[in-house]
């Protein structure tokens, strides 16, 4: 399997890094002091920022909001546009450390195959605005059962720790189709749990479920053999008294045909066998349709994290802790070096104490972290060289 790019993430809580950064017992009294103050200040001014934004954000999603319970009044404060919610939540989800899922990764997860083993169609003509965002991946390999069981293959494929789904509505929608409950120009957000990279269709609302190709062999090649059985013991007889009958009526054949008792009763038993064959038939298609769907609706149950404003709280709060850890790791290993040092020196021994001692690979954003500290007046940058103010 191609290996994954390394991601900004850091998973662990900022509790954590406090008391893994403190138990290394690499700073003295003084610093430690100094630490443990830097890590009071970070948390306060970032819980007073995202407060101020979790308003905001609010404010915004309040129109939009489909599970509201509060009456809205408009008259005190300008409509947002369409797309300031997306490009606000956007801006928290980067600080968060979500990635963006590009057109061109949904459509190739479009057309893969999916581990459920059924074939997912979604028409995104359906939406004015969709957004997909990720938060952790990880190569994983499970084990498929085909044809009964009997065959079985290995699957590698990428898994979302975290899926975002933000849909926009548009303002009219078909009240016959798969988003009849829908209110046009709303909004939609979930947020899901280990999702393969193929399968990201599943959570689009007005997804469709069809048969693969092998279900359809696997139902047509008996549906055959039994159909021509069928045709040739009950029905065979049927259609060619129907034939002959029509024939004679429109004159292509001169030869009349004889219609007694016997012949009207095996004609009714012939229709009622055909029919009653390609009930079987249509209910086998249906009943396996219904099985797929069932399984897909109990996969998502348990993959299903938050709804609508609960995911823009959870993703806030997760933003807020994201930039947090940065802050604080950033922080303790300036404090830890006897001078200046650089972005890229800094960066390169986070990283390594992460994976060495913890078994975590990340992609650490070094230039974001420190430019919060200078923000907050806890570091001097000098000729391109980094090191904590000293009070």
């Amino acid at each position: 399997m191609m290996e994954l790019p390394l991601l900004r993430f850091i998973p662990f809580r900022r509790s954590d890094i406090i008391a893994m950064c403190l138990a290394e017992g690499g700073l003295d009294e003084r610093d430690r002091t100094r630490f443990e103050q830097a890590c009071a200040l970070i948390e306060d001014t970032f819980q007073r920022e995202f407060h101020d934004t979790r308003q905001r954000i609010k404010d915004v999603y309040a129109p939009m909001d489909p599970d509201a319970d509060t009456r809205l009044v408009t008259e005190f404060r300008e409509a947002a546009g369409k797309t300031e919610l997306s490009q606000m939540l956007g801006e928290v989800l980067e600080r968060a450390n979500y990635e963006k899922v590009t057109d061109k990764d949904l459509q190739r997860a479009l057309k893969a195959s999916s581990l459920f083993q059924v074939r997912l169609y979604v028409d995104m003509d359906d939406f004015d605005e969709v957004l997909l965002y990720t938060r952790g991946a990880s190569p994983r390999e499970e084990t498929l059962r085909e044809l009964f069981g009997l065959w079985r293959r290995q699957v590698r494929f990428t898994n979302y720790d975290r899926v975002l789904l933000y849909i926009r509505f548009k303002d009219e929608i078909d009240s016959n189709s798969a988003l009849g409950a829908c209110e046009g120009g709303s909004t939609m957000l979930k947020l899901f749990q280990n999702v393969p990279a193929a399968d990201l269709e599943m959570l689009f609302p007005n997804i469709r479920v069809g048969m693969r190709w092998l279900d359809r062999f696997l139902i047509g090649v008996p549906a055959l053999v039994s159909g021509g059985l069928v045709f040739t013991t009950k029905a065979g007889a049927t259609l060619l008294l129907i034939g002959s009958l029509l024939g004679f009526w429109l004159g292509i054949s001169t030869k009349p045909v004889q219609l007694d008792k016997a012949a009207v009763i095996a004609l009714l038993a012939g229709l009622g066998a055909l029919g009653g064959y390609c009930w079987k038939q249509f209910s086998n298609f249906r009943n396996r349709k219904l099985q797929y769907t069932q399984a897909l609706t109990e996969n998502l149950y348990f993959k299903l994290l938050d709804n609508n404003a609960g995911v823009l709280f959870r993703v806030l709060d997760d933003a807020e802790e994201s930039e947090c850890k940065e802050s604080f790791l950033a922080y303790y290993f300036l404090l830890l070096q006897s001078n200046a040092v650089s972005a890229t020196e800094l960066d390169a021994a986070i990283e390594k104490w992460l994976a060495e001692r913890w078994q975590c690979r990340i992609d650490f954003e070094i230039d974001d972290a420190l430019g919060k500290l200078s923000r907050l007046g806890l570091v001097v940058e000098s000729d391109g060289l980094w090191q904590p103010i000293m009070e």
